[in-house]
């Protein structure tokens, strides 16, 4: 699906070594400027068609995350435009500042957490939860800033990065698998095969068929085309129902600046923000991992390009996140579609963006894509990003059995963080165990620390 393709590496061009991919041709405007579209070897075309991809793909979070925000007893129109706009912040900042084809918006789980744990179990109101989400957006940002957490980051070994992309691809299927109806819940064995005979798991079946075989072709627009098709079938078959185009958007004042900061300075909060701190800091690893593998931004001795601002972005997206009134602002890995179709630059983040403000005033039309058609290119891509395994080193088992527990424990458990957690605990554990202690840094216990704890907040 890409527009073209190259055995060059991108390189980081605040570094001074940036080199213009083999084949392409130097281009002057101001996009050109802002996102360096001849260096990583895409256009505008590709990039806008990308964004429109990922915001397909991720629509769906201003439907479901409003609904959820309204069982805490926050406003629904409120919230709705509070999603919009909190993800147009976030996707304009990462992609004007850190050049990432990166798509953020109000984290999924953590917004289940929210609302259902520190609010419906705890007793907290909304008001003091949106506190607890502020500081630990100011948590994130102080790490972020003083290079901790990129420090951490770039110290995981490269077995478990591979297996955190792969890992990220195997849960986006699961995703895509459950919303579909291709796999329901079974009281007997958790999961098993649902009716191919209904129409939406037949639809998302053909979707992603439709994605695998155009794309073997090298049809440009791929996912968007089967979407949009799919779409289609769904509303001559009476599935998908016109609802009109245009909406005023309800008042933001319910959420604006309605956080409760005093509220969270007691003992009992504490492992509230530590909760939204280390779920967010591991979710948002592992998606941006593995967007950044699938997107060519990982240069040959491993670093990741321009990783500092990205991570800047994502956690100041928090910030602003709280200061509306949703949840912890995080990377999606459905960002991965838009990359699967060509996106390479902060262009794809800013369409992105910008179609969520757009999405504020014609709600009734961006509703109109199903979630079947949706989850067909999610498949699709799951598969796309397991190809990282293939650089694993298979015959090292303390690399290999941490990078499969990592992959697996992600759908298993039915969380990034928690499949991390897993993974960073078995590698550590592996190499003491086998006298490699020379091969486990400072860092990487650290951050093994942190994932135990992560995961323990977690069960």
């Amino acid at each position: 699906m890409e527009s073209r393709k190259t055995e060059a590496t991108p390189l980081d061009a605040t570094q001074g070594n940036a080199t213009y991919v083999q084949g392409s041709t130097p281009r002057t405007g101001l996009l050109e400027r802002i996102f360096k579209l001849s260096l990583h070897g895409t256009t505008v075309r590709t990039e806008l068609l990308a964004g429109l991809t990922t915001f397909i793909t991720m629509a769906y979070i201003i439907f479901v995350n409003p609904n959820i925000m309204a069982d805490a007893g926050i406003d629904h129109g409120a919230a709705f435009v509070a999603t919009c706009i909190a993800a147009a912040l976030g996707c304009l900042l990462m992609g004007l500042y850190a050049n990432w084809p990166v798509g953020l918006a109000p984290g999924m789980g953590l917004n289940a957490f929210f609302t259902y744990t520190v609010v419906g179990t705890m007793g907290y109101s909304w008001q003091t939860a949106l506190g607890a989400v502020f500081i630990s957006g100011l948590i994130f940002m102080v790490l972020t800033l003083s290079r901790i957490r990129e420090w951490l980051l770039n110290s995981i070994p490269v077995s478990l990065r591979f297996a955190m992309g792969a890992g990220v691809g195997l849960f986006l299927g699961l995703i895509g698998l459950k919303t579909a109806g291709i796999v329901v819940d079974s009281p007997a064995t958790l999961i098993k095969l649902g009716s191919l005979r209904e129409p939406g798991p037949l639809l998302a079946a053909i979707c992603f068929l439709m994605i695998a075989v155009l794309s073997y072709h090298r049809v440009f627009g791929a996912i968007l085309i089967s979407i949009i098709t799919v779409t289609l079938a769904g509303w001559g078959l009476g599935l998908v129902h016109y609802n009109g185009i245009f909406s005023t958007p309800p008042s933001l004042a319910p959420t604006w600046m309605a956080m409760d900061i005093a509220g969270v300075f007691n003992v009992s909060m504490i492992s509230v923000v530590l909760a939204f701190l280390f779920v967010h800091m591991f979710d948002t690893a592992g998606t941006l991992m593995g967007v950044a593998q699938r997107a060519g931004l990982v240069r040959e001795d491993g670093r990741i390009e321009n990783l500092s601002r990205a991570l800047k972005a994502d956690s100041a997206s928090s910030v602003f996140g709280a200061m509306v009134g949703v949840p912890p602002v995080t990377s999606y890995v459905e960002s991965a579609s838009g990359v699967a179709a060509g996106g390479r630059t902060g262009l794809t983040a800013v369409t992105v963006g910008v179609l969520f403000v757009a999405a504020m005033f014609f709600a009734p039309l961006a509703g109109m894509i199903p979630a079947y058609a949706t989850a067909g290119a999610l498949i699709y891509v799951a598969m796309l990003m397991m190809g990282g395994m293939a650089h694993i080193d298979w015959e090292e088992a303390t690399e290999s059995i941490p990078a499969i527990v990592t992959a697996i424990m992600m759908p298993l458990t039915f969380s990034v963080a928690d499949g991390i957690a897993l993974g960073f605990i078995t590698y550590v554990v592996l190499k003491a165990g086998t006298g490699r202690h020379q091969e486990i840094s400072v860092s990487l216990c650290v951050l093994c620390g942190l994932a135990g704890r992560s995961e323990g907040v977690g069960a």
